[in-house]
């Protein structure tokens, strides 16, 4: 997602990595893995387009095994990177990537573009980038491809067994709603009006993943929208959570999670999985020495109070030790934050819901 916080330590990883491991060789694991959302999940789509929603300049990308700009909005990997570590596929290439052909394109993709939020009036000012219904129209221009190599019953097959993910939201506040005073969106409605059009709209392009065959999808909102360093820095007065941003978040995601389990008892299966990202971000911010953090309410990149203001570029400030800091940019989560992150959604019980990854990985399993 852009610019918005959000919607992921090595505690326990190594055993999952294990696990993960011995699913994929076992039995059938999921054998592909699809992207969707913002700059929360994008890895480099937008590197191909003209916008300036990029992170493909340094120091982005530091702590990347290539030590290089990715297009990640991390200082290292990503949440679907931590993700496709765990269920045992090949780093994902961005959909817009040339290099995604032939058997590449067994393995997934990622279709997520920095800026995007649900509306299509989100992140106008990004100009080119993918909105929501070209991500879902490149997800079924992926499958036609995948089709004419190896046929409409097994493209059907992978896609079905895949696991997906979706985040996106936080920058229909940040980037929208809340992006000037007086926003042509904060006029024509109200906070919760606006909400439940969100809302609304996100039932829409779940349904959507839903016809396209999609069948096992982890879904977030936002994060505490209102703690994020560049939030902090414009409108904040102590450093503390700002209270407007905050308030959108805890509006939002609870009729999220609502909203995804009545779309589950309506078609009569498990197939959303709520992931609750704005309670894992609030307990890193609360609970900072429980989960190894230092910082919590400033960017290691960046400029200006709180590092919040501006872009992270070579000029800004850096700090030194990237664990120790809860959002590596002004709105995005360092790589440990991330791992954390995908640590709950692999084994948590509080804020993922109906079910973890390990458990839905461990059913399929049993259907084998």
């Amino acid at each position: 997602m852009s610019f918005i916080t959000h919607a992921t330590i090595l505690v326990f990883v190594f055993p999952y990595l294990v696990f993960a491991t011995k699913i994929s060789t076992d039995v059938n694991a999921p054998k592909a893995f699809f992207v969707f959302g913002d700059s929360l999940v994008d890895n480099g789509n937008n590197n191909f387009l003209i916008t300036s929603a990029r992170a493909d300049s340094p120091p982005y990308g530091i702590d990347y095994p290539s030590h290089r700009p990715t297009g990640r909005f991390s200082n290292g990997k990503n949440i679907p990177d931590i993700i496709g570590e765990h269920i045992g596929v090949d780093p994902l290439l961005p959909y817009l990537d040339p290099n995604l052909t032939g058997k590449k394109l067994l393995n997934g993709a990622n279709f997520a573009s920095a800026g995007i939020g649900i509306l299509n009036d989100t992140g106008i000012q990004f100009v080119n980038i993918i909105r929501m219904p070209y991500q879902l129209a490149l997800f079924e221009r992926y499958q036609e491809r995948v089709a004419a190599l190896i046929g409409t019953e097994k493209t059907k097959k992978l896609v079905n067994e895949a696991i997906v993910l979706i985040t996106c939201g936080g920058n229909d506040f940040v980037n929208n709603y809340y992006l000037v005073p007086n926003s042509f969106r904060s006029l024509q409605y109200n906070l919760p009006d606006y909400v439940r059009l969100l809302v609304t709209e996100y039932q829409k392009i779940l349904m959507r993943l839903y016809e396209l065959g999609a069948r096992k999808v982890l879904v977030t909102a936002t994060g505490p929208l209102g703690c994020a360093p560049s939030i902090i820095a414009l409108r904040s007065q102590k450093g503390e959570c700002a209270k407007e941003l905050q308030q959108a978040a805890n509006l939002f995601n609870p009729q999220v999670t609502t909203m995804i389990s009545l779309l589950n008892k309506k078609l009569g299966k498990d197939i959303f999985i709520s992931v609750e990202a704005h309670h894992i971000y609030l307990d890193f911010i609360n609970k900072p020495k429980t989960f190894g953090f230092e910082v919590v309410n400033k960017a290691c990149c960046g400029q200006g109070p709180y590092n919040g203001l501006g872009l992270c570029t070579a000029f800004s400030n850096l700090c030194p030790n990237r664990n120790a800091y809860v959002y590596w940019d002004g709105y995005h989560p360092s790589e440990r934050a991330s791992r954390l992150i995908v640590q709950e959604i692999f084994n948590g019980s509080k804020y993922v819901n109906p079910m973890n990854l390990s458990t839905l990985i461990a059913m399929d399993s049993i259907k084998v």
